[in-house]
């Protein structure tokens, strides 16, 4: 990556809001993080010690705790600085272009995991009797691993369009994170090229993902109405919602930043704490919430601890 920057670091200038609420503010924002870091760990836990969750669904909702728990990482901890920070906080070129890369390499791959649990919930529903033969251990592996390469892949061209520009100041970033839009607003060259290369990168990224992802959901809702008894469409369409939940609560935030025409800077800043912020911290709640089997688990795996320190 090639890059004639003079600048040499860059001041992150948080979310739009009073002084008076800065402890307010970074309280909520921290115990938000705490909670999403144990509820994504406790999830992990219970998913690898329990031999009943070791099924293709859970695979894939271990996968998405551990990204969850990093996502919210990359950002929030540096959310809290500027918070506290009334001049905004520094962050060097090099720890602004890893930021951007992780940011966008595992919020690609949540999306592409979100297609592949989908499609894992179409064939669940719609193929039960085939569905243990064609969601195999192996195919299990080749799909997760091909959502984090695809994710890689993804990010380093994000990262490789914004940082190959010239910087040169000024160097206030309009965010509470290192980010394509904020940052391409301070390169020094007419960057309206590389805005339509991430436009339509992203675009197609999004819309392909969502468009299967609804299409899986077109399947499983005809699959859903064949079934006879009213019991049984409940219960498949509730192993659904909480999926549906989560897409939802993800892609349209995202949509509403990076797919639109204009860009108001403080709207986008309250807009991202959805899904940098609030995303990471739902998925435990609703898959342990609304989830007998994880809910069971979690049970089981108090039982055990509390037994192991009355010995």
């Amino acid at each position: 990556m090639t890059n004639m920057s003079l600048v040499t670091a860059f001041i992150l200038l948080g979310l739009p809001h009073s002084p008076e609420l800065d402890m307010l503010l970074f309280g909520i924002f921290l115990v938000i993080y705490v909670l999403t870091v144990v509820g994504n760990l406790l999830i992990l836990l219970v998913i690898i010690v329990d031999s009943h969750l070791h099924t293709p669904m859970y695979f894939f909702l271990s996968n998405l705790s551990f990204i969850d728990m990093w996502y919210c990482t990359v950002t929030v901890p540096k959310m809290l600085m500027t918070v506290v920070s009334p001049e905004g906080s520094p962050i060097s070129f090099h720890s602004c272009v890893a930021q951007l890369y992780s940011f966008h390499f595992l919020g690609s791959t949540e999306c592409f995991l979100y297609t592949v649990m989908s499609y894992d919930r179409f064939l669940a529903i719609s193929h039960p009797l085939r569905y243990a033969s064609m969601m195999s251990g192996r195919t299990c592996t080749f799909l997760a691993t091909t959502t984090w390469l695809s994710g890689s892949l993804h990010s380093a061209v994000q990262t490789t369009l914004t940082f190959r520009l010239p910087f040169c100041g000024p160097n206030q970033i309009q965010h509470y994170f290192c980010d394509a839009p904020p940052i391409l607003k301070l390169a020094c060259v007419d960057t309206s090229n590389v805005e339509m290369v991430i436009f339509v990168n992203i675009g197609v990224v999004a819309s392909g993902c969502f468009f299967l992802i609804v299409l899986s959901y077109v399947s499983i809702v005809r699959s859903v109405l064949k079934i006879r008894t009213s019991e049984g469409r409940w219960r498949a369409f509730q192993t659904c919602s909480s999926h549906c939940t989560v897409v939802l609560c993800f892609f349209v935030p995202c949509v509403f930043i990076y797919l639109r025409p204009g860009s108001k800077e403080a709207m986008d800043r309250i807009v991202a704490v959805f899904y940098t912020v609030m995303t990471p911290l739902l998925n435990p709640v609703v898959y342990t919430l609304r989830n007998k089997e994880v809910k069971k688990a979690l049970l089981k795996l108090k039982g055990k601890v509390v037994h192991l320190q009355s010995k």
